[in-house]
């Protein structure tokens, strides 16, 4: 009998697979590799100490839920070495695409031997709308588990190679790759695009979530800064963040806003959504990183879509 092993994208999915009775174990992957310093050889110390320091500073993150949530089952993955089926459970935007890379790449040093199979939400039905795996019916669900791609060594060598260019110091390389169709990842090219437009732009400095939480307030004019929060997660498009993200992102915007109670644009920020003066100087942060390319080194150039080294 083969033996089956489970990796999720989080807890609350986990819960819903929990509920399907697939054989086997279920590791939940608790991380946001999407934000922040990342190195390439995953699961090492220097690996957990990088991503440490991150959360710690920008989330507030205690050293004693680190090691209770994330290190402890990353251990337990660790230990489970004689499943021979590895299935993976992620989702078609940024969050989830950039987790994946990262586990196919410890999966190809760490269990070279075994089978490793990818469930990914995203196109589900005739609608242009994409869908995350708890927003899927069980039946839905069960199709897409029996569907699933078994991922052949090029997939598994493509994704390692991918990985290791969002964790290089220059994003430039990642906005050279072409060959996505070569290859089982139907969402990845869409999400590193997303990625790319995380870097400020040369129009105002913003990047383009950011421009876009502008755009919202000025446009839509919330009664409230909940009210907001909840436009922002309803047009994020491919990035697949969650409130406590989009808080950080507002915390720096602050000074854009005259209120938040209604939301209300100042007079700054109305002149920096209009392209008229430019914003960088103000956000520039030296230890801001996206992957392994520090944010503020690199610009954005809406026009023709590439990135530009300053």
């Amino acid at each position: 009998m083969r033996s089956q092993l489970h990796i999720t994208n989080g807890d609350s999915f986990t819960q819903r697979l929990q509920g399907l009775n697939l054989k086997g174990d279920i590791i939940t992957w608790r991380e946001m590799l999407c934000e922040g310093k990342t190195e390439t050889n995953v699961g090492s110390e220097s690996f957990w100490k990088t991503r440490f320091e991150f959360l710690h500073k920008n989330y507030n993150v205690s050293k004693s839920w680190f090691v209770e949530k994330t290190l402890k089952e990353y251990r337990n993955l660790c230990n489970h070495k004689q499943q021979d089926q590895i299935i993976l459970w992620f989702e078609y935007d940024l969050f989830c695409q950039i987790n994946m890379l990262a586990v196919i790449s410890w999966l190809k040093t760490h269990r070279r031997h075994a089978e490793i199979s990818l469930v990914c939400s995203g196109n589900e039905d005739e609608t242009d709308k994409l869908y995350g795996l708890s927003e899927l019916s069980d039946e839905q669900l069960l199709r897409l588990y029996e569907k699933r791609v078994v991922l052949s060594q090029d997939d598994i060598e493509y994704a390692d190679y991918v990985w290791q260019l969002y964790c290089s110091d220059n994003p430039i390389r990642l906005e050279n790759l072409s060959d996505f169709e070569n290859y089982h990842f139907d969402y990845l090219s869409e999400a590193l695009q997303a990625h790319l437009k995380r870097f400020p732009s040369i129009k105002n400095g913003l990047n383009e979530l950011e421009n876009r939480i502008l755009e919202l307030s000025f446009t839509e004019k919330p009664k409230t800064k909940k009210a907001l929060m909840s436009s922002i997660l309803t047009n994020q498009g491919r990035y697949g963040f969650g409130d406590t993200q989009y808080e950080r992102i507002l915390t720096s915007l602050k000074p854009l806003f005259s209120s938040f109670n209604p939301v209300r644009l100042s007079k700054k920020g109305r002149e920096i959504l209009d392209g008229k003066t430019n914003y960088y100087s103000y956000l520039r942060d030296n230890e801001a990183y996206l992957g392994g390319a520090l944010k503020y080194n690199f610009l954005y150039n809406d026009e023709s879509g590439r990135i530009l080294k300053l």
